[in-house]
């Protein structure tokens, strides 16, 4: 194993990005911009699915899993120190989109994989529950999408382009760097934007 336990995200390692964020010009419809966002919530993604593969080949256990997961979650999800507010509500977006992720992760660990349909089922239970004012329900369609996604299964493209921009749109598009990252976690080098 290359990451030894408690190195799998570091806060420097958010803060890194951050500060990339905002020292460059972001502009969300320039795709170097576009790609540093994405990388950003890829490398996040990244460190989730390391932690999770950890788990699976047996390298450390359900409560350190859940606690590795609980301090990538609290690096990312923290307020932003940015000035630029415009900025600020990129990285939210990024933010937003990487809720499922850990949610997923932390089923995934704690209560297994969904048994009851497909990632599709589960995405457009979420966007019923979204279109119903349901928030929280949505997530945890999302989140349990997201399990499936861990274990393998692929997020259908054509349901995530079908979705009406909105949380559950959001929470899809991390999902959607889950799957990537679950199929091919290399590191997103700083750099490679």
């Amino acid at each position: 194993m290359s990451e030894p336990p408690g190195e799998f995200y570091t806060p420097d390692r958010w803060q890194n990005w951050i500060d990339r964020i905002d020292e460059e010009d972001i502009d969300p419809e320039d795709e170097d911009s576009a790609r540093l966002l994405l990388n950003l919530q890829d490398d996040t993604a990244i460190a989730v699915a390391k932690i999770l593969t950890a788990y699976d080949e047996g390298h450390i256990d359900e409560e350190e899993t859940l606690e590795e997961l609980a301090d990538v979650r609290e690096i990312v999800l923290a307020e932003v120190d940015i000035p630029d507010e415009e900025k600020v509500m990129l990285v939210d977006g990024v933010q937003t989109s990487l809720v499922p992720v850990f949610y997923a992760a932390e089923e995934y660990v704690a209560g297994g994989v969904a048994e009851e349909g497909t990632v599709a089922d589960y995405i457009h239970a979420a966007a019923d529950a979204e279109s119903e004012e349901d928030p929280d329900a949505a997530l945890g369609y999302c989140a349990q999408a997201g399990t499936l996604i861990i274990d393998g299964e692929d997020l259908p493209m054509d349901v995530a382009e079908e979705l009406e921009f909105g949380l559950v749109a959001e929470w899809v598009n991390g999902l959607d760097s889950l799957q990537t990252a679950m199929s091919d976690p290399e590191v997103v080098e700083e750099d490679d934007a």
